[in-house]
């Protein structure tokens, strides 16, 4: 589980010594006490709240590293909750859709499994809902010509398992970069190619911003370790499943993180204290 420090809170009260003061800074020192003292207290209380929230949040957060199956089967059995909690517009239908309904029709079309244009933008649809929207990438696969996009998710599909071959064979298209193909992918050959998601990127490198490919691969072959791992316990575990407990995990972890923030009115005592000014 990841250790998430708690936030410090420090107070900027002075250390004052007699021997450096004069009298009237004596008279003046015992009025400082005391409002510091209150500032103290206010700091400590938010401190407090500060720290339970982190520790709540810490035991919601996994890393890649840990081998508890049981919190590996929680996360992934809670997926289809979290993206429920998230309430955007179409999500679970479109989650159907990229999770289910898409693996069997491109099984279906065996040995020539390919993409439609229209399932390429349902899948599109599904990954900026899911993640962050950015609407000119629908456009882009939207408009792309239904045999192009057959040839290109043809030849990927027939490089697997060779990742690197296939994400190429796929980011021919235009408004397709490695974290689309990877999605493509991950729907025919859940066992072999994870979804190159912001959350698990995050959990399995400590980066997210790095969209090449060179990055999907050093992810891939960390999730396809983990979901070894998993599976050697008598449970299986693909690497999609491995990126899919991440994800639900950081979205869950988020959710309290916004569910325990500490009293505005304590932050605000905390950053900005009232001290009585001097006479």
């Amino acid at each position: 589980m990841t250790s998430m420090a708690a936030i410090p809170v420090q107070s900027r009260g002075r250390d004052l010594r007699d021997g450096d003061l004069s009298g009237e800074d004596l008279a003046v020192k015992g009025e400082g006490d005391e409002v510091t003292g209150d500032v103290d207290d206010t700091v400590e209380d938010g401190n407090a709240e500060i720290k339970a929230g982190s520790e709540t949040i810490r035991k919601a957060v996994m890393e890649l590293e840990c081998s508890n199956l049981s919190l590996w089967k929680e996360s992934l059995s809670s997926y289809p909750s979290r993206i429920e909690s998230l309430n955007k517009p179409n999500l679970v239908s479109l989650d159907e859709f990229y999770r289910n309904q898409l693996p069997s029709l491109l099984r279906r079309r065996n040995p020539n499994p390919h993409l439609t244009t229209s399932e390429l933008s349902d899948l599109m649809r599904w990954k900026l809902t899911r993640g962050k929207w950015r609407p000119r990438l629908l456009d882009f696969v939207s408009a792309l010509d239904d045999s192009v996009v057959k040839s290109a998710s043809e030849k990927a599909f027939r490089s697997l398992p060779d990742l690197s071959k296939a994400v190429n064979e796929l980011t021919v298209l235009k408004g397709v970069g490695p974290a689309t193909a990877s999605a493509v992918l991950a729907a025919y050959a859940p066992e072999v190619a994870p979804f190159m998601s912001d959350e698990a990127m995050e959990a399995a490198l400590g980066n997210s911003k790095d969209y090449s490919l060179k990055q999907y691969l050093l992810f891939a072959d960390k999730l396809q370790k983990k979901a070894k791992e998993l599976s050697a316990e008598g449970e299986t575990f693909t690497p999609s499943d491995v990126e899919r407990a991440l994800w639900s995990c950081a979205v869950g972890a988020k959710l309290l993180s916004s569910q325990s923030d500490p009293d505005p009115k304590v932050t605000d005592k905390t950053k900005n204290p009232k001290k009585k000014r001097k006479r």
